[in-house]
């Protein structure tokens, strides 16, 4: 089913399917074209077009916190406050969160000087002003101190969770006595779906406690089979990892967390304020069928477009690497001017180096040719998005076109994946399978 338009441009007439742009990076729009006679199937996940929440309804989400009192209430008597936000790699408009953030703590007490932002990186590199800005807009950023989470240095130890992963957080949050979370409910590779206690294990702990958590623990790395509970779009309760983040983050003293749901432009659609337990819980089950996507099998062509989570393109390749027709070409759209995100974890640190969860990228895979789709190319992505021998990058659309029909010939079926990086399939992805 083709949900774009049918054009005669220069000579020929092509279909035209519209993606949307990095969220970071414009948010706009861009035009995909292809030969008329391809049969082009966009698939949607059910929240694509969902309706950005108005001031009122995220008002009211503030008022009527799920599972404990409203932030007022609770910042009475405290005297220091820390709110940690997502980075980079999450769409998650925090600017239009943060005002009602701002006006709670205000009520209960505590005074602008009193207030500091970390912005929650996990593994992931340092981030500048200029992200801080887009993230939380200029008008924070010039009145509070802002600072990006280190998982090397000034860290505090709080023991160890159930499972042995110790805890040790950043310092900054320690010493603060209200910890508010800000982030988004989205599908994850790993946890099922991110958000919730993710914004503390890895958000602000230790390179080691990721490790544990991730790696001896979650067994998830690269050419290793991970635990069966793991996967993406799966049962957070039976899910090991995230279990063990949830434990974590109750150590932390994470007293409110607020999470968003996104639409296709990362447009906050629903929001989830309270206990970071109970309020994850109530967003998931409404992520479930928010983002829960038809894919088509045995499509020739796969085109997944990032925008949301850009700088982490491999997120996206899932409906190529489980629905794509054997030998069949994946299109990564990937436009975002700063490239793969650097991660110290995961990442590329050298040809044949990287993170302590780093290893080569397996040679076995159902695609014939994999094409990263960016204005702005990378010779080695810090984070893969697959091997360098099996990918090839290309600047222009028009040469994307040309290869295709050159592999396809005049008749191929094409599967369009929107806005993949948050989109999942019914059931989910289970590692074990």
């Amino acid at each position: 089913m083709l949900t774009g338009s049918i054009e005669f441009f220069h000579g020929v007439y092509l279909k035209f399917v519209e993606v949307p742009e990095p969220v970071w990076y414009g948010g706009g729009l861009t035009r995909l074209s292809f030969p008329e006679e391809w049969e082009i199937h966009v698939c949607k996940m059910e929240g694509h077009d969902a309706s950005p929440l108005s001031c009122s309804e995220m008002r009211e989400a503030f008022e009527n916190p799920i599972g404990t009192e409203r932030i007022r209430d609770l910042a009475k008597g405290k005297s220091e406050a820390v709110i940690i936000f997502d980075d980079m790699t999450r769409g998650t408009r925090i600017y239009e969160i943060v005002p009602y953030i701002l006006r709670e703590l205000r009520e209960g007490g505590i005074s602008n000087s009193h207030v500091r932002f970390v912005m929650a990186l996990g593994a992931h590199g340092a981030r500048t002003r200029i992200d801080f800005a887009l993230k939380l807009g200029e008008d924070v950023v010039s009145r509070f101190p802002v600072y990006n989470h280190n998982p090397f240095y000034n860290l505090v130890k709080l023991g160890k969770t159930s499972n042995g992963t110790p805890v040790e957080l950043n310092a900054e949050v320690e010493r603060c006595d209200l910890k508010i979370g800000v982030g988004s409910i989205v599908p994850h590779p790993m946890t099922g779906f991110g958000g919730g206690s993710k914004i503390i294990l890895p958000g602000v702990v230790s390179i080691d406690t990721m490790y544990h958590n991730h790696i001896v623990l979650g067994n998830y790395v690269s050419g290793r089979k991970p635990h069966p509970s793991l996967g993406l779009g799966v049962d957070i309760e039976k899910n090991i990892v995230f279990r063990d983040m949830e434990e974590a983050a109750v150590m932390s003293g994470l007293d409110v967390k607020i999470d968003a749901l996104l639409n296709c432009r990362s447009e906050t659609t629903r929001l989830f304020v309270g206990d970071p337990i109970e309020e994850f819980r109530a967003g998931v089950e409404v992520a479930k069928k928010h983002y829960v996507t038809k894919p088509l099998r045995e499509p020739d062509i796969v085109v997944v477009n990032v925008t949301a989570k850009s700088n982490e393109a491999v997120l996206s390749l899932w409906p190529g690497l489980r629905y794509l027709k054997k030998g069949g070409t994946i299109v990564v759209v990937a436009n975002t001017p700063e490239g793969q995100v650097t991660h110290y974890l995961y990442g590329k640190f050298g040809m044949n180096h990287g993170g302590p969860g780093w290893a080569p990228k397996s040679d076995e895979h159902p695609y014939g040719k994999l094409i990263v789709y960016s204005k702005y190319v990378e010779a080695d992505p810090h984070l893969e998005i697959a091997s360098r021998k099996d990918m090839v990058w290309m600047k222009r659309w028009s040469d994307v076109l040309t290869e295709l029909k050159r592999i396809h010939g005049e008749e191929a079926k094409v599967a369009v994946y929107p806005c993949c990086e948050i989109q999942y399939p019914p059931g989910g992805i289970p590692c074990s399978k």
